[in-house]
């Protein structure tokens, strides 16, 4: 690791291998988050820029200064196949740090998907290359490469903390974070929530379509006789 403080990249950090990965099945970031005690959840601002199919990998870590993206282009130069890029711009809307130019690079590093804590621009174009963006929002802006930043820190995005290395899941819904060291508990816990709802949704089929455990509850509440 060179640099200082602000302005430094970490070149490794441990990923979660393929099995773990796996290990999450078709889980959406809904059912994840509900395994975390919806602690995971980015807030609703951060949402696809077009109606992408759902992601999931480690993340791989930018934190840029206001108006600047050159840890940006230092961080994809580090991607591995399957990574998913998650970038924060200390709330800076009025400038996009992502664009078709980094959108085709992405595409090329076969890097999964980008998440942005700011706007992006070329929305056409980054649907065109297939690429799953979440961001803001959309502004023409551009910004510039000189200033401070750091590739593979903890960042946050969304309202929620990122470590290089967690795993990211996304769909329509929003996008959800595990972190790496919980990871193996919570992909048991969303295959158990999956097995839940899937009986639930027979239950329905059946005719069943209140939880009975619903009343039960207003009834030790005194709310129902």
């Amino acid at each position: 690791m060179n640099g200082k403080p602000g302005f430094r990249v970490h070149a490794c950090w441990p990923r979660p291998d393929a099995a773990l990965l796996a290990a999450f099945g078709a889980a959406s970031p809904a059912q994840i988050a509900d395994c975390m005690s919806r602690l995971g959840a980015m807030d609703s601002g951060i949402h696809p820029i077009w109606p992408s199919p759902r992601i999931l990998g480690p993340a791989l870590t930018v934190w840029c200064h206001s108006g600047d993206n050159l840890m940006l282009h230092k961080a994809l130069s580090l991607a591995q196949p399957g990574d998913i890029v998650v970038m924060n711009t200390q709330g800076n809307t009025g400038n996009s740090g992502f664009g078709e130019l980094l959108a085709t690079s992405a595409v090329k590093l076969e890097v999964r998907g980008v998440i942005l804590d700011g706007t992006v621009r070329d929305a056409g174009a980054i649907e065109a290359l297939g690429l799953p963006v979440y961001a803001r929002g959309l502004c023409p802006n551009g910004c510039n490469k000189d200033g401070a930043g750091e590739v593979g820190a903890i960042i946050a995005c969304g309202g929620v903390a990122v470590r290089p290395g967690d795993i990211v899941v996304a769909d329509r819904d929003g996008v959800t974070v595990v972190p790496l060291a919980d990871a193996a508990e919570v992909a048991a816990l969303a295959a158990a929530q999956m097995e839940r709802e899937r009986k639930r949704l027979s239950e329905i089929d059946r005719g069943v379509l209140v939880r009975p455990e619903i009343d039960e509850y207003l009834r030790k509440l005194k709310i129902i006789g």
